[in-house]
């Protein structure tokens, strides 16, 4: 479903991500882990066609995110770590608008947003202004708008950031879902939320991969007893498992 390949981005002398490959099959679940300043954000704006890689190349169910963008992106549902909503517009009026841009006739928009509605539990703040949502909600439209197309692979970056325990355990309980039916990319530094969801965790720093696992056996090799010492032992040395 993805694969990278030699991977760089700098911005001048400073390299961002420094040549990294992984492969990523169809519904697999998996979290791709770093400290604050790793190259994780970086990595999945190239994968969503977003920036621009310095080299190496990226592939998406078999389309190469630079040279068939187009093809790529349709293939890929998108919720970044700020999730982009219309402030003014309401719930319905945002999914609706959204199914527009997607060229969605208006018996498909309303199969899906009902589909999407149904499963993020939006049904209550259907007519709410999105001014009025709160932050676990505001994460559900995002999530339902990602899913909108139906995409082959959803990336989540960041999506149970600044959540209290009371909104995580929905979120967490629509990623789970997600992941039975897509592949799904889960970029966080939440290790919790990483072994609750994904099956596979990625562990990138200064912009390397530095370890490729299950997380019980990322933890396992490492001598420890959680994934949460694997990634402090891991990052603070930098080295590789």
């Amino acid at each position: 479903m993805i694969d990278v390949k030699d991977l760089w981005k700098s911005y001048g002398s400073f390299h961002a991500v420094v040549g990294i490959t992984f492969s990523v099959a169809r519904g697999e679940v998996v979290g791709f882990l770093g400290p604050n300043g790793a190259g994780k954000s970086t990595t999945m704006k190239i994968l969503t066609g977003s920036l621009l890689p310095t080299a190496g190349s990226v592939k998406v169910a078999g389309f190469d995110v630079v040279e068939n963008s187009l093809e790529a992106r349709r293939r890929i549902g998108y919720l970044p770590e700020h999730t982009p909503l219309y402030a003014d517009m309401t719930v319905k009026e945002h999914l609706n608008f959204a199914a527009s841009l997607r060229g969605m006739s208006s018996g498909r928009a309303k199969e899906r947003i009902d589909a999407v509605v149904s499963q993020t539990d939006l049904g209550p703040k259907w007519r709410a202004p999105v001014k009025t949502l709160s932050k676990g909600y505001r994460q559900r439209l995002g999530i339902a708008q990602a899913l909108l197309h139906e995409p082959e692979l959803l990336i989540l970056d960041e999506p149970t950031v600044g959540l209290d325990p009371n909104q995580v355990v929905p979120v967490r309980e629509i990623i789970r879902g997600v992941g039975r039916e897509r592949t799904v990319i889960l970029c966080s530094h939440i290790l919790s939320e990483v072994e609750a969801t994904c099956g596979r965790a990625l562990i990138i720093n200064e912009g390397r991969i530095v370890a490729d696992g299950t997380p019980r056996d990322l933890a396992s090799g490492l001598g420890v007893a959680t994934l949460e010492e694997a990634f402090r032992r891991l990052t603070a040395a930098g080295g590789a498992a």
